[in-house]
């Protein structure tokens, strides 16, 4: 038994031998053969090319048109489909709660001024009051001085011998009543000034705080009552209408959309390859899906200076005169012709790309094939610029490109 298995085993191992030895030769012979290719001499030149650019028609400036003022309407001027102008009368709200707020506040600021005019007699006649208890004061301050003066003469008689006590007693008696009538004077000049000042306050009281309150509920009134009417902000086009007659208009609430679509715009990305080659203002050619086979001009209007996130793509907009055919939402593609600078250029055949990356192979002097990995540039339909990899007068294989590999043999065709 032992001895079968060893002579098993033997004849595995002669098998194994033998089928590596001949995948040996047959690979040696596949080396050996050579793969034909045509080859061009790589040279510098300009490529002309196109960038397309898809994407959907919007209207080059819109507007949400909304009310200050919340209310019901009472009429709305525009349907969608309507041409509108800058300034244009669309939506009005009613004011008649606004007009009876108004005329209370009229009739407010008419009772105010009203009693701001009766305090201002008021202060007249207190001041007069003041005046005629001023000359009272004086006048009894003259006869208090005089009676003052008359005691003091008796006295000095009487303390002298020369004046009686009823004459000294009557003397005294009259400067008593000079003083109280001096002092009742005083009494009626301070009341007089209170009233005044009375008089005073209430004509402030009816000129300042009260007056002004009711000239700003007035003034606020007439602000929402100007607010009632609401205006288009441009001329354009509606294009959307959230609004009837007899409903309730919110604050802020959109009640129309106004699209100026004389310029319509589109917006699209370019490649980081290619977004060198172009400039705010450059001319472009657009078709859209509802006119084939007709071009309209447009041109440039952004680039965007910051790359995206994902994909190293830049935003671009380009806008487009309307002739009035063009209608937004429609599909759109914009085509960008451009010109390359002076760089080496290979048939487009030539490339083989893997991994993400891109290669082609050059013939040395010993008729290999050597695989180089390429930076290409712009490309159209049959050359592409290469950036970096390779040099003038290299021999590039452009045909059998995903056949070759690094150091095959070639033979080049004539």
């Amino acid at each position: 038994m032992k001895g079968y298995i060893k002579r098993f085993l033997a004849v595995v191992l002669m098998a194994g031998l033998a089928f590596d030895l001949s995948g040996c030769s047959i690979k040696t012979q596949s080396s050996n053969e050579k793969i034909p290719v045509k080859a061009v001499i790589a040279s510098k030149g300009k490529l002309n090319s196109t960038i397309v650019v898809n994407g959907s028609l919007t209207p080059n400036k819109y507007a949400d048109v909304s009310s200050k003022l919340a209310g019901q309407v009472i009429a709305v001027n525009a349907d969608v489909g309507d041409k509108v102008k800058a300034g244009q009368l669309l939506v009005q709200i009613d004011t008649k709660e606004l007009k009876a707020q108004l005329q209370q506040a009229d009739a407010s600021i008419a009772m105010a001024n009203k009693q701001a005019e009766a305090a201002k007699v008021s202060i007249q006649a207190a001041q007069q009051n003041v005046e005629a208890a001023q000359i009272k004061v004086n006048s009894a301050k003259v006869s208090l001085d005089d009676a003052q003066k008359n005691y003091d003469r008796v006295k000095s008689l009487y303390d002298a011998g020369a004046a009686s006590q009823s004459q000294l007693d009557s003397a005294s008696t009259q400067l008593q009543q000079a003083q109280l009538q001096y002092e009742a004077a005083l009494n009626q000049y301070d009341t007089a000034k209170t009233q005044v000042n009375s008089a005073e306050e209430q004509y402030s009281t009816y000129t300042g705080p009260a007056l002004q309150q009711a000239e700003a509920a007035k003034n606020l009134i007439q602000v929402q009552m100007s607010n009632s009417n609401v205006y288009s902000p441009l001329s354009g086009i509606v294009t959307n209408r959230n609004i009837e007659p007899g409903e309730m208009a919110g604050a802020g609430s959109p009640l129309l959309t106004i699209a100026d679509i004389s310029t319509l715009k589109m917006e699209g990305t370019v490649n980081e390859s290619t977004v060198s080659y172009l400039h705010v203002g450059q001319k472009v050619s657009v078709t859209v899906d509802a006119f084939p086979d007709k071009e309209f001009q447009g041109e440039i209007s952004q680039i965007g200076p910051v790359a995206t996130t994902t994909g190293q793509i830049f935003p671009i907009e380009i806008k487009i005169a309307n002739t009035g055919e063009l209608k937004p939402g429609m599909t759109a593609k914009a085509t960008i012709n451009i010109t390359g600078d002076e760089n080496i250029l290979v048939p487009a055949s030539s490339l083989r790309s893997e991994n993400g990356k891109t290669y082609v192979f050059v013939i040395d002097k010993d008729g290999k094939a050597v695989k180089k990995e390429v930076t290409i540039g712009l490309k159209n339909e049959k050359y592409v610029e290469i950036f970096k990899g390779l040099s003038i007068g290299d021999i590039v294989a452009v045909t059998n490109a995903n056949a070759l590999y690094d150091k095959a043999n070639v033979e080049v065709l004539k």
